[in-house]
């Protein structure tokens, strides 16, 4: 490992935004700790990006306080601190009305989206307050949904929502650490998943149309420009999304 390479741990790193940022960070000379709950998946990339010892895939289901402890613990005793937490992991769920929701839906979105980026962000933050030199960065994956729901997607956007309040939070706590805490929302942006999806969406007024994508590798770019920033620099909130996609506007 190179002794000056800096230490990022990237959550669903085995596939879609998570992956093609994992990537970025290795090309720029990060050693990346790659979690997410599918081992094949996080040791194809991390042999997908060549950097050898500096990718390290961690099988990680990150609702669970056990495993979120263990990612972290390994993190430091291969790479010996922490220098960047991309909270990446997130489910969607399927477009159900919010009266016909059931419970363990509602609870397993909760788990993941919401629950899953505390447990994590927790533990980064306990490793950056104490290494030397102190502090980092957390770059917290919101959406535009943490703004502008679509229809029938309760418990995604009330998730978004939360990691919103979460991230502001974390920026005002983490100040005193040297720790920065910043969000990027996302729209539409091409990847495995929306690969599988029909590019047919429906919109607040009901009615279905085709919506723009734009390359997941814009994501990566602006995740690596914000981690690129001194500690004394920080993009609170960043929107990349397709520049045609009805956002602005919505209903």
């Amino acid at each position: 490992m190179n002794s000056n390479s800096k230490v990022a741990v990237v959550t669903g790193a085995g596939s879609g935004i998570g992956k093609a940022v994992a990537l970025a960070l290795l090309k720029e000379g990060y050693s990346v700790a790659l979690a997410g709950r599918r081992r094949e998946r996080l040791e194809q990339a991390a042999n997908e990006s060549g950097a050898g010892s500096r990718a390290l895939a961690i099988p990680t289901d990150v609702s669970r306080p056990e495993a979120v402890r263990a990612l972290f613990a390994t993190t430091q005793a291969t790479f010996g601190r922490l220098d960047l937490l991309f909270n990446n992991a997130g489910a969607f769920t399927p477009a159900t009305p919010t009266e016909e929701l059931d419970y363990e839906t509602w609870k397993a979105a909760v788990d993941t989206n919401l629950t899953g980026a505390f447990l994590c962000a927790q533990q980064a933050i306990k490793l950056m307050k104490t290494q030397v030199p102190r502090g980092g960065r957390i770059i917290n994956n919101g959406s535009i949904s943490a703004y502008s729901p679509r229809p029938n997607s309760a418990p995604y956007t009330a998730t978004k929502h939360a990691i919103l309040g979460l991230t502001k939070s974390i920026s005002l706590d983490g100040r005193k650490y040297d720790i920065a805490c910043g969000q990027i929302d996302i729209g539409n942006a091409a990847t495995e998943l929306t690969a599988k999806r029909s590019e047919e969406r429906r919109q607040a007024n009901g009615d279905i149309v085709p919506e723009p994508l734009m390359d997941v590798r814009h994501v990566a770019s602006a995740v690596v420009y914000m981690a690129s920033l001194p500690l004394e620099a920080n993009v609170q909130f960043l929107t990349v999304m397709a520049t045609e996609m009805p956002f602005l506007g919505r209903g």
